[in-house]
């Protein structure tokens, strides 16, 4: 039976919160992992007792929910249900006796956005449109980091991306892709004409799978991926941030500053009711502000203030 893996890491003291914040949401199960052990071989999970925690001071949670679940709404709700914790950390995997990775990607199709923009499986044939001389291709195998193209905010961050490359502002730009996953939404931006892009995300794996998209791509020259702590400070004539509202209200000093006087940034990651606040924590920076709907999803677009 397949299954949707979150793993966190936490203090001893923090153990109690997070697991009652997993309960909460729905975890069907939960295990702790000393976070200093050996985990080249097997990982010795501990269970404990009712009442009972670890001795640990630093361990790796682990909770399983049904394989059907969907990441984003699990991190909305557990941010809701607790916000004083660190959730920015949190890595997903689909767990399942065979080759999980494979077989998604057996039946994941490609998919269109907007004009021109598709998204096709590295090992699929190009559809009926795809094959147009101005089409923007991305081959894509996005490993375990977040970005397919199928969830709400990635789809709603594409179709802008589209509609800016109609419109000529994407053209020999530089592009900042915050938050950038699997790199799909950085690599549609090279696609669709940018002349360079950033890629930033706290995730190791997620840099490792942006590397290798953009070399199945052929863009490798064109793309650079940094933690954010190793991100070079710069300003960026078009910015998109695809995280969740609570960290987008937390960065937007920081992304603010990102963006050049007169650029354009998309946010996405919010869900439908938390886009007011999102709206005015970034109207003192941004005009033309507006927020767009697709499904439970929305995505907030601006205009930086000269």
């Amino acid at each position: 039976m397949p299954f949707l893996e979150l793993t966190l890491r936490c203090s001893e003291a923090e153990q109690p919160r997070y697991e009652a914040a997993l309960d909460d949401v729905g975890a069907l199960a939960v295990t702790m992992l000393d976070a200093d052990a050996d985990t080249s071989n097997e990982h010795a999970i501990l269970e404990p007792g009712v009442g009972e925690i670890p001795l640990w001071q630093s361990m790796v949670l682990s909770a399983l929910f049904p394989h059907d679940a969907d990441a984003l709404v699990l991190l909305a709700a557990l941010e809701s249900f607790d916000p004083g914790l660190e959730w920015t950390q949190v890595r997903f995997r689909q767990v399942e006796d065979q080759d999980w990775e494979r077989a998604w990607m057996d039946q994941y199709v490609p998919l269109q956005f907007g004009r021109r923009t598709w998204i096709v499986p590295w090992n699929h044939d190009l559809p009926d449109g795809a094959d147009a001389a101005d089409a923007a291709v991305v081959r894509l195998d996005p490993g375990l980091a977040f970005g397919s193209g199928t969830h709400p905010t990635t789809a709603l961050c594409l179709g802008w991306l589209d509609g800016l490359a109609d419109e000529g502002e994407l053209d020999g730009r530089r592009v900042l892709d915050f938050g950038c996953g699997s790199g799909i939404l950085a690599l549609a931006a090279l696609k669709l004409g940018a002349a360079h892009a950033v890629g930033v995300d706290n995730d190791p794996q997620a840099l490792l799978a942006t590397d290798d998209n953009a070399q199945r791509n052929g863009v490798a020259e064109r793309i650079q991926v940094h933690l954010p702590q190793d991100e070079p400070l710069a300003q960026y004539p078009v910015v998109v941030a695809n995280i969740l509202a609570s960290a987008l209200i937390a960065l937007a000093d920081t992304l603010a500053a990102r963006v050049a006087p007169g650029g354009r940034i998309a946010l996405s990651g919010i869900l439908a009711g938390q886009e007011d606040e999102v709206l005015a924590r970034y109207a003192a920076d941004f005009e033309q502000l507006r927020a767009d709907r697709l499904e439970d999803w929305m995505r907030v677009t601006g205009v930086r203030r000269r």
